[in-house]
C-alpha cells in the first residue's frame, strides 16, 4: 500500500474511528468528539472496515471540481466588461453578461475576477477623506448656518426645525431659532434677531437649499438671485454655499450635540412649544458658550453696525417682486387678483411692472417707484395647498399640517378635469339645420317687401 495525502482534520478521525472498532469508544461518543451524526459515524466505519485509512479521504481530492469555472472564460468576461461595462457595479455587470451575452458569472466570483484587474473598488477603498479646514481667525468673518428638522420637544409636541448661526472662529452659537419649517420668511425672522444683536457679519456660509442658492444660475427666467440673497446682497454681506456637508461641519456637529444636549434640557424645564423654546434659547445659548467656545486666533471683531432704519430694514426682509399690470390695471400675485385703484398715477401703469412687497405678517404692499399704491385683492380659491403643489422635503412636515387644517375646516374644491371655460352645455334646441338657397332667397325677398312698405307709408 502506497502513501496516502490526508488532512489533520481526516487523521483526527482515523484515531477516533480506531477506537469504535476496537470497542474502546461508544458510537455516540465518537459522533459527539467528531461533531457529526451517530449515523454519519456509522457509515465511516463502515468504510474504514473496507477500504481503511484511505475510505475516509474526500472523494474529489486530486480530482477538478465539480463547479470548476471552464478556461477562457476569466479572460472572456473581463473583456466583456472592460469593454461595455467598465463603469458597472459587479451586481449589474453580472445580470447584464447574463442578459445579454449568455454567460453566467456569480456576482462575488466576478467581483474578484474586476477587484484583481483593478476595474472595482471595495466602499473602504473609494472613501473619501476630507481634510480639515482652519477656524477663520476673527469673530464675525464667516457664520456657518443650518436648519436642524428634529423632534425637539420629543413627543410633547410636533417636530420642527432649530434655525442655528455659529461663529467659524470660536463656534460660539450667536443666534438659534425653533420655526415650522425651514423657508425664506423663518431665516429672515433669525437674521432680522441676529443684526439687531451682532450687527453685520463678512459673510454667511450656508448649504445648497433652494433658499440660498438658485440651481440653475443661467436660466432665462428669474432674478438670478434667490430672496434671501437678494436681502444680503443690500445689507453687504456675503452667502457661500458649502459642496458638502463635511464643509460646513461645525454647524453639523453642533446640531448632532444639540440634539442631545437641548433635548434633555427641554425635558427638564417642561417645555413643549416653540414659543417657550424660543424664550428659553438665550440662557441656553450662553451656558452653552460659556461651556464649549474657543478663544480666536486674532482679536478683531469684524462685525459692522446695521445703521438702518426699522422700516428700511423691513423693506429688505421681505419677499420682492415685480408683476405685470394689464390694461384692466389689474395684476396675478399668489393666485389673487389686485386690482388697483384708479388715480393719476396708476392710469399711467398699464403695461408696466410693478413691485410687490410681502411681509411676514401677511401684509402685502404695491408700489410704483417707492409709491404705494392703493389696490383692492380678490381671491378666486381659497386653498393655497393644490393636489399638484411641488413641496421640498425639508418643508415638508410644515405643508402637510397646513393642508390637514385645511381639510378639516373645509371640504376641498375639486374642479372637472377637462376644458372648464370652453366646455360645450346642452340647451335642449333643436338646431334648424342648414339654410338651401331657396331659404336665403324667400328671407332676402321679404326684406326688401318690408323696405318697400316703409317707405310708402313715409310718402306723405
Amino acid at each position: 500500500m502506497g502513501w496516502v495525502m490526508m488532512s489533520e482534520r481526516e487523521l483526527g478521525r482515523i484515531e477516533v474511528l480506531s477506537r469504535v472498532v476496537d470497542g474502546s469508544m461508544s458510537t455516540a461518543t465518537a459522533a459527539s468528539v467528531l461533531a457529526v451524526s451517530t449515523r454519519h459515524i456509522r457509515r465511516m466505519v463502515k468504510r474504514f472496515r473496507e477500504d481503511g485509512a484511505a475510505g475516509l479521504r474526500h472523494g474529489l481530492r486530486g480530482r477538478s471540481s465539480n463547479n470548476q469555472i471552464r478556461p477562457g472564460l476569466r479572460e472572456d468576461v473581463i473583456q466583456l466588461v472592460r469593454d461595455h461595462y467598465a463603469d458597472f457595479g459587479p451586481t449589474l455587470a453580472a445580470e447584464k453578461l447574463l442578459e445579454r451575452h449568455g454567460m453566467k458569472v456569480s456576482r462575488e466570483t466576478l467581483r474578484g475576477w474586476m477587484a484583481e484587474e483593478g476595474l472595482w473598488l471595495s466602499r473602504k477603498q473609494r472613501r473619501t477623506f476630507h481634510q480639515p479646514r482652519l477656524r477663520r481667525e476673527r469673530v464675525g468673518e464667516l457664520i456657518q448656518i443650518d436648519g436642524s428638522d428634529h423632534r425637539w420637544f420629543e413627543d410633547r409636541a410636533d417636530r420642527c426645525t432649530l434655525l442655528v448661526f455659529i461663529d467659524d472662529a470660536t463656534s460660539t452659537l450667536m443666534q438659534m431659532r425653533f420655526v415650522p419649517s425651514e423657508s425664506t420668511f423663518s431665516y429672515f425672522e433669525a437674521l432680522d434677531g441676529y443684526l439687531e444683536q451682532h450687527g453685520r457679519p463678512v459673510a454667511f456660509y450656508s448649504d445648497k437649499h433652494s433658499i440660498f442658492r438658485v440651481a440653475k444660475a443661467e436660466a432665462k427666467t428669474g432674478h438670478g438671485m434667490t430672496q434671501f440673497g437678494r436681502a444680503l446682497a443690500e445689507l453687504n454681506i456675503e452667502i457661500l454655499c458649502a459642496n458638502s456637508s463635511q464643509a460646513k461641519g461645525r454647524v453639523e456637529r453642533a446640531n448632532r450635540t444639540l440634539q442631545d444636549r437641548l433635548v434633555k434640557e427641554l425635558r427638564l424645564e417642561g417645555i413643549s412649544d416653540m414659543e417657550t423654546g424660543n424664550a428659553f434659547l438665550p440662557g441656553f445659548m450662553a451656558r452653552f458658550n460659556a461651556q464649549f467656545a474657543k478663544a480666536p486666533f486674532k482679536p478683531d471683531n469684524l462685525h459692522r453696525p446695521l445703521n438702518l432704519r426699522t422700516d428700511r430694514k423691513a423693506e429688505i426682509l421681505c419677499w420682492r417682486d415685480q408683476r405685470y399690470v394689464d390694461r384692466q390695471l389689474t395684476l396675478r400675485y399668489e393666485r389673487k387678483r389686485i386690482m388697483l385703484e384708479q388715480n393719476d398715477v396708476t392710469r399711467d401703469l398699464v403695461g408696466k411692472y410693478v413691485e410687490t412687497y410681502a411681509f411676514a405678517d401677511g401684509r402685502l404692499d404695491i408700489r410704483w417707484k417707492g409709491l404705494s399704491l392703493p389696490y383692492s385683492a380678490f381671491d378666486h380659491d381659497q386653498q393655497h395647498v393644490t393636489h399638484a403643489a411641488i413641496t421640498e422635503n425639508k418643508r415638508l412636515s410644515d405643508v402637510l399640517a397646513y393642508a390637514k387644517a385645511l381639510q378639516e375646516a373645509a371640504p376641498p374644491k375639486v374642479k372637472t378635469v377637462g376644458k372648464q371655460k370652453t366646455r360645450y352645455e346642452p340647451t335642449g334646441k333643436k338646431s334648424p339645420g342648414r339654410r338651401s338657397w331657396l331659404d336665403k332667397r324667400a328671407e332676402r325677398r321679404a326684406e326688401e317687401a318690408a323696405q318697400v312698405a316703409g317707405q310708402v307709408s313715409a310718402t306723405p
